[in-house]
């Protein structure tokens, strides 16, 4: 159960008791009979201690340290008054019920007052912990400011001379009143006249410059970090997609940015002039009237407690609110990216009911969020109002006495409301850039993460064979590491031979695949290019002379020509177009409108399935690799394009070619098949020598192979 729930049951319970005991009535007390009630006191107070003990206990299911010091607190200051009185006066005449709230009152504030100066050490070491994170949050997002330091230096100067001009306006509106209110002098009043509107413009015009330059600074921040962080996770290894929310990328990538940005330009930009005015403000109102300066500075740990408690349930709804942000994003996403399938099975409602689900959660726990703000806000107003009525009271009784004019109160409570506000502003701006630095930390989480994979091989031979060889290779998906797709799994690709990988589905030939291009690390084992692990080599060239087709190509959007030379930067055209010959895909290219410069959509969504593939073909055969693997690449093609295709790879007699296919046609043709089922090498040979085997090959061949 939550401590304020407890807190509130253990209060009613209080209520009831002090009831029937008839505690709330007006009590009088003479010397003859007061040391009895004395004693009374002390036994009913124990009493009500030891229950309101049991209650706390048993409905926290254990002991809570804040609760059971507000009940010690609370039953003992009601007699520890008593006896005092009693002791000092020699009566005591008083409404119980008066005594009874403000112990309440006192007891709660204290408890809390003490519970967030000096909390447990249980909870002490988390706290001290989330503080350290948080200021090596901040460190580095102020290192991440470095290149607009000058834009940032010039914003704080000008904050600088806006706050000392808006500092002195007060003070001129109260002389200005004491001018008209004693015996009116032109001179005094024009000095005092041209004084505001001189700082006032000065005041307006550093103001504007201090903006323009911090909003140049976050916007600066905000594109170099986000360029930062997409470079970072676009070198990230395949597992890391597979386990990560694209939603959760997306909203770091929007949302948490601009938070980042605003943890440093913004929030220091506040930080800075509230600070500045505050202790510019605070000596003002000293010279003007110390009594009322040490009046209103009482409202400062009420409005530091209050503020504590807020923050410690706004910044858990805060992070939660961004989390629900990041889920509905992920639904809307994946409803888009595959709104084919959506349509397929008509479940357009269904879809529109997740998205509704996801934003409902959002907006619950916004409205949640903002009605703890709006508790909060309510709270601090009223504080606000009882801090002048008793400021406005006492400071008619300095005037009345001489000690300052009307127009000294005037200026003084102008600087109070502005002083006020600041010392809020103070109290808020940690929690709120508390709040920004957690943003931060996903953030750059993403950005310090290494991948798994390893991509900084340098080895860059000029000749390459393509002698392949897997080693005892043991893998398990990084979603699914309790199952290994790969048992000490060893493979020999040839350079100038054709390998077919053939199995059932499942079997860990598109794994093969994988680990070959790099997209996973091996947990044990390793692949061997010409005799060095695939990992020595230099990433680029590794992929320039390792190329591969899938059987899902992807292509991008812009035109043909640019994702036939996607990632090569400028090809000739005449390279272009041999390319898409030797894939078959010059002659439905030549007839689209622009050839080679027609957009091919999103995605490739203005293509068919089979030109789609023959394009990608093509961006694989134009980089002229050593290593070509082509992953189920021919169950989108006709049997011309087909043909063409294997005449193609057949024009390059050195190439270590690695087939994934179900068509018998295809695997014939292959100098070694292989057969893999559970992870590992069951059967290898040629066509012929498998058939004649009447094995696994030749069964799996009369379920599976079809010869259209």
């Amino acid at each position: 159960m939550h401590v304020v729930g407890v807190f509130i049951l253990a209060v009613c319970v209080d209520v009831i008791i002090c009831v029937v005991d008839h505690r709330f009535a007006y009590i009088k007390c003479d010397q003859a009979i007061s040391y009895t009630n004395v004693l009374r006191e002390w036994v009913a107070s124990g009493i009500r201690w030891l229950i309101l003990q049991g209650v706390i206990t048993f409905a926290r299911n254990g002991s809570s340290r804040v609760l059971q010091r507000w009940v010690t607190s609370h039953c003992l200051l009601g007699p520890i008054f008593f006896t005092g009185h009693i002791v000092m006066l020699g009566s005591f005449e008083l409404e119980k019920s008066c005594v009874w709230l403000l112990n309440l009152l006192a007891a709660a504030t204290a408890c809390l007052f003490w519970e967030m100066s000096w909390p447990d050490k249980s909870y002490q070491s988390n706290g001290e912990k989330r503080r350290q994170t948080a200021r090596a949050l901040f460190k580095r997002v102020i290192l991440l400011y470095r290149p607009d330091y000058i834009l940032l230096f010039g914003a704080f100067v000008f904050l600088s001379l806006a706050v000392l001009c808006e500092m002195f306006i007060p003070f001129y509106t109260g002389q200005v009143i004491d001018i008209l209110k004693s015996q009116y002098q032109w001179n005094d009043f024009l000095t005092a006249i041209l004084f505001m509107g001189f700082f006032s413009l000065g005041s307006s015009f550093s103001a504007g410059c201090r903006g323009g330059l911090f909003m140049c600074a976050i916007n600066s921040f905000t594109c170099r970090v986000r360029v930062k962080l997409f470079r970072s996770l676009v070198s990230q290894e395949i597992g890391f997609y597979e386990t990560t929310k694209t939603g959760d990328l997306s909203c770091r990538l929007s949302t948490d940015t601009n938070l980042m940005a605003r943890a440093v330009a913004l929030n220091v930009n506040v930080l800075l002039r509230t600070f500045i005015k505050t202790l510019g403000m605070l000596s003002l109102m000293v010279s003007l009237s110390w009594k009322l300066t040490v009046l209103m500075l009482m409202e400062t740990p009420i409005t530091g407690l209050l503020q504590n408690i807020y923050d410690t349930f706004y910044q858990k709804l805060v992070q939660e609110v961004q989390n629900s942000i990041a889920r509905a994003n992920d639904a809307a996403e994946e409803a888009v990216s595959g709104i084919r399938t959506v349509r397929g099975f008509r479940t357009e409602k269904s879809e529109s009911r997740r998205y509704d689900d996801r934003l409902m959660d959002t907006h619950n726990l916004k409205t949640k969020r903002d009605t703890v703000r709006a508790v909060y806000l309510l709270v601090r107003r009223l504080t606000e109002v009882g801090m002048k009525v008793a400021m406005l009271y006492y400071g008619r009784l300095i005037i009345q006495s001489g000690e300052m004019s009307t127009g000294n109160l005037v200026s003084f409570i102008l600087y109070q409301s502005d002083l006020a506000d600041n010392i809020r502003t103070l109290i808020y701006i940690f929690g709120d850039m508390l709040n920004s630095v957690s943003a931060a930390g996903k953030v750059i989480e993403y950005l310090d993460r290494k991948p798994e994979v390893s991509t900084e091989g340098t080895l860059q031979p000029d000749v390459l064979k393509g002698h392949v060889q897997f080693q005892n290779l043991t893998f398990s998906y990084p979603t699914r590491p309790d199952q290994k797709v790969l048992k000490d799994f060893s493979l020999e690709l040839k350079p100038g031979q054709m390998t077919a990988l053939v199995g059932s589905s499942g079997g860990g030939k598109t794994t093969c695949v994988g680990l070959l291009e790099r997209f996973y690390q091996a947990q044990e084992g390793e692949i061997l290019l010409d005799g060095q692990p695939l990992q020595n080599y230099q990433h680029k060239y590794l992929h320039m002379k390792v190329a591969m087709v899938g059987q899902e190509p992807v292509l991008f959007s812009g035109s043909v020509k640019d994702n036939i030379t996607y990632g090569l930067g400028e090809c000739s055209l005449q390279r272009v177009q041999e390319a898409a010959r030797k894939a078959n895909a010059h002659g439905f290219i030549s007839q689209l409108e622009k050839g080679y410069d027609t957009d091919v959509g999103e995605r490739g969504g203005l293509l068919s399935g089979g030109q789609k593939q023959r394009i990608a073909i093509a961006r694989a055969l134009i980089r002229e690799p050593q290593v070509l693997i082509l992953d189920e690449v021919t169950s989108c093609l006709d049997t011309e394009s087909e043909q063409m295709v294997q005449k193609a790879l057949a024009s390059c007699p050195n190439q270590t070619l690695l087939v994934v296919a179900h068509r018998l046609k295809t695997i014939e043709r292959a100098d070694q098949i292989v057969v893999i089922d559970n992870g590992t090498v069951i059967e290898k040979g040629t066509h012929k020598e498998l058939m004649e085997r009447q094995g696994s090959y030749y069964r799996l061949s009369e379920r599976l192979f079809t010869d259209s």
